[in-house]
Formats: C-alpha cells, structure tokens, sequence
C-alpha cells in the first residue's frame, strides 16, 4: 500500500528501551475512546458512590483524562479517605498532569508505602532540592534495591544534592564512585561533566563531556542526553573563545544525528559570536536533567507513562527547559491532545535552539485541530525565516499533503529543490520523495518517476520509497519484475509494516498469483487489523481462490472500517455480486514495458493512508 509520510519532527533522534507505569498498553486509548466520551459528558460531581467514582478514574486515567481521573480519584476518597490505592493513582496522575505541589503532599503521604516507594522517594528527594534543602535531600535519596536505572538515578540526584549543599568535589566523587553496567557511562560522564562545569572546574568540564560525546554506544542508546553534552561542550569552548573546538564537539553531534535543527541553531550563534550559557547552572536544574536523561532514554511506544511522570517532575524544577517541553509536547501529540502540545510548544524560550523545532511541531499542531489555513500561514514564515531548513518544507507538504492540495503541494517541494541545488546528500531524500507523491497524485508520472529515482539514488533501501515506486510500476503494469523486486526489498527491510506487506500481497493479486496473494495479504491483516482498504484486498484474494464466503466477510469488515468515501460504493457491489469473472489474463500475462494499462478506482489504496 503507498501511503504518505508523517514527517514528524520532534527530537530528530532515536529512543531505546521503555518501561510501563501499567500493563494497559498506549493502544488502549483508542479501544476505549466510547469510555473516554462518556466520562467527559458528565459532570463528576454526580457520582454518588466509590465504585462508580473509582471505575470511572481509571477509565479516564487509562485515556490519559487527566483532569477528569483527579476528579475522579477525589470524589471516590470522599466515600473511603482510607483507600491506599485510589491515594497511589491519584498522586501518579497528578504527577503525569504537572500538578507537582500536589503530588508532593501524597508523597510525603505515602513515603511508607511500599507499593510507590521508588516514586515517593524521588519526588520527595526533587522538591527537597528544588526547595534548596540540600542535607534533607541527601537522607532521602538512599536506595540499595536492586535495580540498576534506579540505583543510577538516585546516585546522580544525590550527587546534584551535593552540588547544591556547596559540596562540588565530593558530587563528583559520588558520581565517579558509581558502578554498574557499561551504559552507565554517559549518563556518569555527561552530569559529571555539568557539575564540573557549574562549579567553575573547565578542565574536568572539558574532560568528562569530551568522553560523553566520543561514547558512540551510549549516544545511541542515550540520545536526548548525548546531544545535552554535546551542546554543553560546545558551549564551555566557544565561551572559552575556543571557537573552532566548540564548533568541533557540534561536528561530532552532526555524525550522530545529521541535521539535527537544535545543532544547527547552535553552529549559527557560535559563528555569530553570540554569548553561551551552560542550560544547566544550578542544583535544581541539574536535578531536572537527571530526569529528563531518564526520561529521554526511555521514550518509545509503551514507555509513555513513565516517561511523562520522569519528565513532568524534571518541569517542576527547570520549567524554561526547551528540550523537556518538546519531548512533552511529542508526547501530548501521542495522546491526541493537541491543544496540550500547543500550549507547551508555545513555552519553549524563543532564545533556545529546540525554538525553531517546536515551531514547526506546532504548524503541525494546528493542523491536526483542523486550523490548516493559520497552519500554512505559521508554517510559510518559518520557510520564509529560513529557506534552507528542508524541515519546513516537509511539515508545510505534510499538511498539504493531508489537505489533498497536490498541485501546491509540488509547488513546495520545486522550491525546495532549488533550495538543495546541484549537490543533494543523503537526508534530502525525504524531499524528492514527497515531490515525487505530489506529482504522482496529480496524474504527472513522467515528472514523478525521476523523483522516486532520484530519492533511492540518495538511499537506496529506504523501504517506502521502494514500496511506493515498485507498488506503482506493478498497478501500473510496466516494469513488474523490477517493481515486484522492490518491494519484496522493502518487506525484507520492514518485515512488520502492514501497509508494505499489503503493496507485496496486492501486486501478487495484480499479477495473478492468488495463493501468495492471500498469504501476504493474510498477513497484512493481522499487522493491521483495523485497515480497511487491507481487509478489502484480502476479500478480493479469498475471492479469487474460491473462498467467497470469507471475501464477502472481509469486505463487510472492510465497510465497518470506515473506509474513504468513494470506495464505499465499491465494497457495497462486490458484496452484492461478487468480483466479475476475469474474461483477460492477469497483468503478469499482458504485461508491456512501453504502454501503461488503465487500471480500474477499486484497485488503487489510498496513498494518504498513514502508518
């Protein structure tokens, strides 16, 4: 299946591995959107007893309702104050919802309860840092469980602690002192190098974070946190009037992560000989990026529970912190709030270099709630403001793209094409790609096809560009053999993407070979379950091998889907009388290299079908 990009934008940076608050997965919002409407359509203080109260909490805290789940929460303690686990919830949520004066008092609450012990203790810990109660803080962030992240967390936290008390040496020694697995390193290296840097100590400072940023291992696995050092060495050079190490240390970060618009926002106010200031000063703030390191490190689908909690409480020490707002506001977006992501892209300092990023999440944003012309007005300024940064072009052609405004849509990327020149690298495939789909969408094949090329030729196995051209060769019936080939290369790349292995069932459809239709296709439908336009595929396979009764059961499954409008019709028909008997071969049979056969509506997916 083609379908358009989502050229989201929000750290330009991979995220490793995750830990879930609870066993409810991030899909359950969606299962449970009905819940969710009821739960806002009335008035909470009309529930009269606790388990109405109760039920309805965690319906609305599993849909991430958090205003309505707090209360929830309150109005059930109101029947049972006593409830030890209604008391648990509603301190987490508050947490996750920002209200972290409130989630304090249930801390101190609840700091004997074992259930939340590892919570308690470190917002306990934070607000006794954020409240400068350095010695406090200290006989509260002792831990001596087992477990590594926690052990890891608690020793830098104590270290800021120490920090704060005054007590820079010993903080350092904290942290060297430390053991534990190898991808300790750069989380030990990068705050030992803050530190060090806060108290005046350049050439640890200079050391600790040279060492952060050469560790390639744990930049992968620890992105947000190695792009903090990278910036913080940058910034401890050119402030040294070490101009060309600073921008050096932004070299090292561009091999990583090319580019990377923080960066490059960077790089422009070093070369313009603009003042630099370490973004971590103070205990507080350091205690914030032990969070936020955390937080980052873990932020991938089924983390985002934890991850918000990690990163609401790193807020409520360093609010002004750009890169935590827009890694809350990426998750925001991944709750389907985006008024929430709005508001929190909109607090991002307009002197941070993450500015211009969450400027482009929020055209994307308003987009989103249904603003597209005030999106493509925000969205032209930034392209204005700055006609070299392809990101801007892609978030405009994103929302054109959704638009179905094709004709502009080209426009923008012709632009942005003059803008590349005659020298294109390997990260403006995304440009040619998108130009090539609005070409294609407008019936302009003879200008679409060079640029598909033109995008493989910059990376030759990103899988939907191969997807996307060798689907449209096969509808197409020119160049099978070829076409078939890339996107069997694109499955073998993204075996688990639905929408690829639905393009490699339905060209075998196209091509007549049924039984691998249906095999494919099969498996389509079990990555994709709630697609319609795979299950109308998969009916049209089960058809052609003579299993009618499940095509005519797939196609109803398709039109409860709710497929796009003018496919309706379509699917009524076949349920109604079937697929018409093939009266000519298969397109593998006729196929021409020179002549394009004209292939029926009811075999073209929808290319805005997102992933």
């Amino acid at each position: 299946m083609r379908h358009s990009l989502i050229f989201r934008l929000l750290s330009g940076v991979a995220v490793v591995a995750g830990l879930a608050l609870s066993g409810a997965p991030a899909a359950r919002a969606q299962d449970s959107s009905t819940a969710a409407a009821d739960v806002e359509s009335f008035d909470p203080q009309s529930v009269n007893s606790f388990s109405g109260a109760f039920l309805a909490a965690r319906t609305a805290d599993s849909d991430k309702d958090f205003d309505n789940a707090i209360a929830l929460y309150r109005i059930a303690l109101q029947f049972d104050p006593a409830n030890t686990e209604v008391k648990e919830r509603l301190m987490i949520t508050l947490l996750m919802n920002g209200q972290f004066d409130e989630g304090v008092k249930l801390a101190e609450a609840l700091k004997g309860d074992a259930a939340v012990e590892r919570i308690t203790t470190v917002v306990r810990g934070m607000d006794a840092i954020r409240k400068r109660e350095y010695r406090a803080a200290e006989k509260i962030l002792v831990y001596r469980g087992p477990n590594d992240l926690d052990r890891m967390m608690t020793g830098l936290l104590l270290a800021w602690a120490k920090f704060g008390d005054g007590k820079p040496k010993e903080a350092l020694a904290t942290i060297s002192g430390m053991d534990g697995p190898d991808w300790f390193s750069i989380f030990k290296n990068y705050h030992a190098g803050a530190i060090a840097a806060a108290a005046g100590d350049k050439a640890t400072a200079r050391k600790r974070l040279n060492d952060a940023i050469l560790d390639r291992e744990g930049g992968s696995a620890a992105p947000d946190t190695f792009m903090r050092a990278v910036v913080a060495l940058a910034r401890l050079e050119a402030r040294e009037g070490n101009r060309q190490k600073a921008l050096d240390a932004i070299s090292v970060g561009d091999n990583l992560v090319s580019n990377y618009a923080p960066l490059k926002a960077l790089r422009a106010s070093i070369e313009n000989g603009e003042k630099q200031d370490q973004q971590v000063r103070t205990a507080a703030q350091g205690a914030a990026a032990v969070l936020f390191s955390i937080g980052g490190a873990l932020n991938r689908e089924g983390a985002e529970d934890i991850v918000s909690l990690y990163l609401q409480i790193s807020r409520a020490l360093d609010p002004d912190s750009a890169d935590t707002l827009v890694l809350l506001g990426g998750l925001a977006e991944s709750r389907k709030k985006p008024e929430e992501a709005i508001e929190l892209y909109r607090q991002v300092p307009k002197d941070s270099p993450m500015h211009r990023l969450s400027e482009l999440q929020l055209g994307l944003q308003l987009a989103d709630l249904g603003q597209v012309d005030e999106a493509k007005k925000h969205l032209k300024a930034l392209i204005a403001a700055d006609p070299k940064d392809m990101r801007s072009y892609l978030a405009y052609g994103s929302v054109l793209s959704d638009a179905k405004e094709y004709k502009e849509m080209g426009e923008v990327y012709d632009q942005a094409v003059e803008q590349i020149g005659n020298v294109p690298n390997r990260s403006h495939w995304t440009v040619y790609f998108q130009r090539g789909i609005a070409y294609e969408r407008q019936k302009k094949w003879e200008t679409a096809e060079p640029n598909f090329r033109k995008a493989l030729e910059l990376n030759p196995d990103q899988p939907q560009v191969l997807n996307y051209l060798g689907y449209s060769w096969v509808d197409m019936n020119i160049n099978l053999e070829e076409g078939l080939e890339m996107i069997r290369k694109a499955v073998s790349v993204k075996p688990d993407d639905g929408y690829i292995v639905d393009s490699l069932g339905w060209a075998y459809f196209r091509l007549g070979q049924y039984d691998d239709a249906v095999a494919e296709l099969e498996r389509a439908a079990e990555l994709r379950a709630g697609d319609p336009t795979i299950n109308d595929h998969l009916g049209d396979a089960y058809w052609r091998v003579g299993r009618k009764l499940e095509a005519t059961f797939q196609w109803n499954r398709a039109l409860g889907l709710k497929p796009e409008e003018a496919e309706i019709p379509k699917i009524k028909a076949k349920i109604e009388k079937g697929l018409p008997d093939q009266s000519k071969p298969p397109a593998a049979a006729q196929a021409t290299d020179k002549e394009p056969v004209k292939t029926p509506a009811l075999d073209v997916p929808d290319p805005d079908k997102k992933s």
